[in-house]
């Protein structure tokens, strides 16, 4: 019986010519075998799961986790400040450039890795600080900082967390960690004291939080820190199963009650308690005394969050920091703020050796390629990531984190580059918002 199995040359079997291009100069030297031709690609190793088979986008993250969460909840996560300018702005800066491609260029070798202060990340966006992601999401401080350990992405640990540091960089030890700071060099010092200690080696002050933003959407949805437990509450959590059993009553059954565990070096109030709220004392006297006090004390990576104007982002670099992020948390805090990407041209045009990291508003791949056109290092994403948790734990970050790197993979050949530092702002034309 015939056997597909052939002896390799040398062994015994006869050497079979190899075809050669038709025609008068068959066989003659330096003319090479055609090569197949490859038609299909082979299909994935990581298939995606039945349940993310509707997660296309980062935008299908919120609308999904909207029918999970309960309003309050949702609400908290999603919503913005007073008429909500800050946010929609920050969004909609992205849509006010258009991208220029250039075509016709090889464009196989495409490469979304990323080195930032020593680090080589998969690409170049990571997980901005996200306070009581473990009220949201079950364990969300420890989801996300696996999702990002497995993805080799940065992830920034809140000081507003309901897990204890020490056990999130045990989770993943390149996680940075993200400190709400009073005027209190005393208070800091401890702070710092502690966060040397367990390991971490990235520090981020963030400094637009001297007092919070009028959150209006969270009085409207029933939501308050610490939470209280009224009718409306009960009633959205109870028509809310999945959350409320999966998020709350596992949390309580297995950990006890939620802790503001980082806001301090020492272990902060409960998050339900009536009784203790959040040490917010002194936030409004942090100054720039402060930070050249902490970049005395702390050998790792310093940035500032939350700075727009470029003479702040000059002050920060004078003062020592690393690296700044530019932000308006999220919409958070000062509405009609201006956006991250309307400033950045004119800050990375004087950063110098500065690295400038931009977050809010950031959704696609293409948006992440405009922040790195006018100049910026990096970008971080938080609502994506933790309506991402919400919805589908480590998995589910992982898969919106491949989604937008496998988008800003697409877009690089589309716009004709293999490394991103070849983007630039000739990519880019302005084009102002249409009705």
């Amino acid at each position: 019986m015939a056997t597909l199995d052939r002896p390799a040359s040398g062994l015994g079997a006869p050497e079979r010519a190899a075809p050669t291009v038709g025609g008068a100069d068959a066989g003659a030297p330096g003319i090479a075998a055609p090569q197949a031709i490859v038609t299909s690609l082979k299909r994935s190793d990581a298939v995606t799961p039945y349940r993310f088979r509707d997660l296309l986008a980062l935008d299908d993250f919120e609308r999904h986790a909207r029918k999970l969460l309960p309003p309050m909840i949702f609400q908290y996560v999603s919503g913005g400040v007073e008429t909500g300018s800050a946010l929609a702005q920050s969004r909609g800066a992205y849509a006010d450039y258009a991208l220029v491609p250039r075509l016709m260029r090889d464009t196989s070798a495409r490469d979304t890795a990323t080195t930032l202060f020593g680090q080589t990340y998969a690409a170049p966006f990571g997980i901005g600080p996200l306070g009581g992601a473990a009220f949201i999401a079950y364990r969300g401080d420890l989801v996300l900082a696996e999702a990002a350990r497995r993805m080799n992405l940065p992830m920034c640990l809140s000081a507003s967390s309901l897990i204890r540091l020490e056990d999130v960089h045990a989770q993943n030890p390149q996680a940075w960690f993200q400190g709400y700071l009073p005027g209190d060099q005393n208070r800091i010092d401890r702070l710092l004291d502690r966060v040397e200690a367990t390991g971490y080696r990235t520090f981020v002050v963030t400094a637009d939080t001297p007092t919070l933003g009028n959150r209006e959407h969270n009085i409207r949805s029933g939501f308050s820190m610490p939470i209280k437990v009224t009718p409306k509450v009960a009633w959205q959590s109870a028509t809310h199963p999945r959350w409320l059993l999966g998020t709350v009553a596992r949390t309580f059954l297995k950990h006890g009650a939620p802790h503001f565990e980082n806001t301090e070096a020492e272990r902060g109030p409960p998050m339900m308690s009536q009784g203790a709220v959040r040490n917010t004392i002194a936030r409004d006297q942090l100054s720039w005394k402060n930070l050249e006090a902490i970049r005395k004390r702390w050998s790792g990576n310093l940035l500032v969050k939350g700075l727009l104007a470029p003479e702040d982002v000059d002050i920060a670099r004078e003062c020592g920091a690393d690296g700044v992020i530019l932000s308006t948390h999220g919409g958070r805090q000062l509405d009609y703020a201006v956006a991250p990407l309307d400033v950045l041209p004119e800050i990375a045009a004087r950063k110098g050796g500065l690295k400038i990291i931009v977050d809010s508003g950031i959704r696609r791949g293409t948006d992440v390629m405009k922040a790195l056109a006018l100049g910026a290092d990096f970008v971080l994403l938080g609502r994506p990531f933790m309506f991402a948790a919400a919805l589908g734990g480590a998995a589910g970050v992982e898969h919106a984190m491949r989604i937008l790197k496998e988008e800003l993979n697409r877009d690089m050949a589309l716009i004709g580059v293999n490394r991103l530092s070849e983007l630039n702002p000739d990519f880019l034309r302005r084009a102002p918002r249409r009705a």
